[in-house]
Protein backbone atom coordinates (compact mmCIF):
# COMPACT_ATOMS: atom_id res chain seq x y z
CA UNK A 1 0.00 0.00 0.00
CA UNK A 2 1.05 3.37 -0.99
CA UNK A 3 0.87 6.00 1.78
CA UNK A 4 1.03 10.14 0.76
CA UNK A 5 3.97 11.86 1.23
CA UNK A 6 4.77 13.37 4.63
CA UNK A 7 0.82 12.57 5.82
CA UNK A 8 1.82 10.14 8.46
CA UNK A 9 1.20 11.35 11.64
CA UNK A 10 4.73 11.81 14.00
CA UNK A 11 6.25 10.62 16.22
CA UNK A 12 5.67 6.81 14.85
CA UNK A 13 4.89 4.30 17.54
CA UNK A 14 6.84 2.08 18.81
CA UNK A 15 6.26 -1.74 19.11
CA UNK A 16 5.95 -0.69 23.63
CA UNK A 17 3.52 1.71 22.87
CA UNK A 18 1.04 -0.87 20.50
CA UNK A 19 1.81 -3.24 23.33
CA UNK A 20 0.40 -0.88 25.62
CA UNK A 21 -2.53 -0.63 23.72
CA UNK A 22 -3.10 -3.92 23.17
CA UNK A 23 -3.44 -4.43 26.54
CA UNK A 24 -5.65 -1.10 27.53
CA UNK A 25 -8.05 -2.75 24.59
CA UNK A 26 -7.87 -6.22 25.48
CA UNK A 27 -7.26 -7.20 22.47
CA UNK A 28 -4.11 -8.83 20.11
CA UNK A 29 -3.58 -6.66 17.01
CA UNK A 30 -3.04 -8.55 13.47
CA UNK A 31 0.99 -8.02 12.73
CA UNK A 32 0.61 -6.42 9.53
CA UNK A 33 -1.36 -3.72 11.05
CA UNK A 34 0.92 -3.01 14.08
CA UNK A 35 3.55 -3.09 11.52
CA UNK A 36 1.71 -0.59 9.12
CA UNK A 37 1.07 1.71 12.39
CA UNK A 38 4.95 1.07 12.91
CA UNK A 39 5.67 2.89 9.62
CA UNK A 40 2.58 4.65 8.56
CA UNK A 41 1.07 6.25 11.43
CA UNK A 42 -2.50 8.12 10.58
CA UNK A 43 -1.33 8.15 7.21
CA UNK A 44 -3.39 8.72 3.87
CA UNK A 45 -3.31 6.34 1.32
CA UNK A 46 -3.04 6.94 -1.95
CA UNK A 47 -5.25 3.90 -3.02
CA UNK A 48 -8.23 4.56 -0.77
CA UNK A 49 -11.45 3.13 -2.12
CA UNK A 50 -13.28 -0.25 -1.48
CA UNK A 51 -16.57 -1.80 -1.81
CA UNK A 52 -18.79 -3.04 0.89
CA UNK A 53 -22.71 -3.98 1.42
CA UNK A 54 -22.86 -3.18 -2.51
CA UNK A 55 -21.50 0.74 -1.95
CA UNK A 56 -18.46 2.62 -2.36
CA UNK A 57 -16.20 3.39 0.31
CA UNK A 58 -13.13 6.00 0.80
CA UNK A 59 -10.30 6.11 3.47
CA UNK A 60 -9.93 9.96 4.42
CA UNK A 61 -7.11 8.84 6.39
CA UNK A 62 -6.06 6.06 9.09
CA UNK A 63 -6.23 6.17 12.80
CA UNK A 64 -2.63 6.54 14.53
CA UNK A 65 -1.40 6.13 17.63
CA UNK A 66 0.35 8.69 19.65
CA UNK A 67 1.49 8.93 23.63
CA UNK A 68 0.31 12.53 23.91
CA UNK A 69 -2.73 13.58 21.66
CA UNK A 70 -2.77 16.97 23.67
CA UNK A 71 0.45 18.19 22.43
CA UNK A 72 0.21 17.50 18.56
CA UNK A 73 -2.37 19.24 16.23
CA UNK A 74 -3.55 15.79 14.88
CA UNK A 75 -4.35 14.36 18.03
CA UNK A 76 -8.19 13.82 17.16
CA UNK A 77 -6.99 11.44 14.74
CA UNK A 78 -5.55 9.08 17.41
CA UNK A 79 -7.45 5.69 18.20
CA UNK A 80 -8.38 6.56 21.62
CA UNK A 81 -9.61 9.80 21.18
CA UNK A 82 -11.82 8.30 18.66
CA UNK A 83 -12.86 5.59 20.92
CA UNK A 84 -13.58 8.17 23.52
CA UNK A 85 -16.09 9.86 21.08
CA UNK A 86 -17.97 6.87 19.79
CA UNK A 87 -17.24 4.06 22.40
CA UNK A 88 -20.83 3.72 23.49
CA UNK A 89 -22.10 3.09 19.54
CA UNK A 90 -19.44 0.79 19.17
CA UNK A 91 -20.38 -2.13 21.28
CA UNK A 92 -24.00 -4.10 22.35
CA UNK A 93 -22.47 -4.79 25.65
CA UNK A 94 -22.52 -1.88 28.19
CA UNK A 95 -20.53 -3.91 30.59
CA UNK A 96 -17.90 -4.33 27.85
CA UNK A 97 -14.03 -4.22 29.15
CA UNK A 98 -11.85 -3.28 26.48
CA UNK A 99 -13.23 -2.99 22.41
CA UNK A 100 -15.28 -4.77 20.38
CA UNK A 101 -15.24 -2.87 17.46
CA UNK A 102 -11.44 -1.00 17.17
CA UNK A 103 -12.10 1.91 14.49
CA UNK A 104 -9.10 2.50 12.61
CA UNK A 105 -10.15 4.84 9.52
CA UNK A 106 -12.21 7.32 9.48
CA UNK A 107 -14.14 6.83 5.92
CA UNK A 108 -15.82 10.14 3.78
CA UNK A 109 -19.23 10.93 5.38
CA UNK A 110 -17.87 10.17 9.06
CA UNK A 111 -17.86 5.88 8.61
CA UNK A 112 -15.23 3.97 10.46
CA UNK A 113 -13.51 1.04 9.05
CA UNK A 114 -12.70 -1.13 12.06
CA UNK A 115 -10.76 -3.88 13.57
CA UNK A 116 -14.01 -6.37 14.23
CA UNK A 117 -13.17 -8.39 17.64
CA UNK A 118 -16.84 -9.67 18.43
CA UNK A 119 -15.88 -13.16 16.94
CA UNK A 120 -12.41 -13.62 17.97
CA UNK A 121 -10.12 -11.54 20.66
CA UNK A 122 -6.78 -12.83 18.24
CA UNK A 123 -8.51 -12.71 14.80
CA UNK A 124 -10.16 -9.97 13.88
CA UNK A 125 -12.27 -9.13 10.57
CA UNK A 126 -12.88 -6.08 8.96
CA UNK A 127 -15.78 -3.96 8.88
CA UNK A 128 -17.50 -0.60 8.48
CA UNK A 129 -19.51 1.16 11.25
CA UNK A 130 -22.25 2.91 10.05
CA UNK A 131 -22.31 6.04 12.44
CA UNK A 132 -25.90 7.15 10.33
CA UNK A 133 -27.34 3.97 11.11
CA UNK A 134 -25.77 2.86 14.56
CA UNK A 135 -27.14 3.97 18.29
CA UNK A 136 -25.95 3.70 21.72
CA UNK A 137 -25.49 0.31 22.52
CA UNK A 138 -26.54 -0.83 19.03
CA UNK A 139 -23.97 -0.69 16.53
CA UNK A 140 -24.36 -1.23 12.96
CA UNK A 141 -21.91 -2.81 11.04
CA UNK A 142 -21.27 -3.99 7.13
CA UNK A 143 -18.24 -6.78 6.53
CA UNK A 144 -15.29 -5.97 4.28
CA UNK A 145 -12.63 -8.79 4.92
CA UNK A 146 -11.28 -11.37 7.02
CA UNK A 147 -8.01 -9.93 8.00
CA UNK A 148 -6.37 -6.43 7.07
CA UNK A 149 -4.06 -7.86 4.59
CA UNK A 150 -6.83 -8.52 2.88
CA UNK A 151 -8.21 -6.00 2.73
CA UNK A 152 -5.06 -3.81 2.01
CA UNK A 153 -5.01 -5.73 -1.11
CA UNK A 154 -8.41 -5.07 -2.22
CA UNK A 155 -8.20 -1.22 -1.58
CA UNK A 156 -8.28 0.95 -5.36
Amino acid sequence: MRIEKASNILPLPTEDVISNEEFMWRVKLPEKYKSFLIENNGGVPVEKLFIANNHSYAIDRFLCVLEDTENNDLGEYDIDVTLTKIEERLTDNEDLIGVDLLPIAILFAGNYLCLDYRESKDIPKLCVWDHEESGELDPVVYFVANSFEEFINSLE
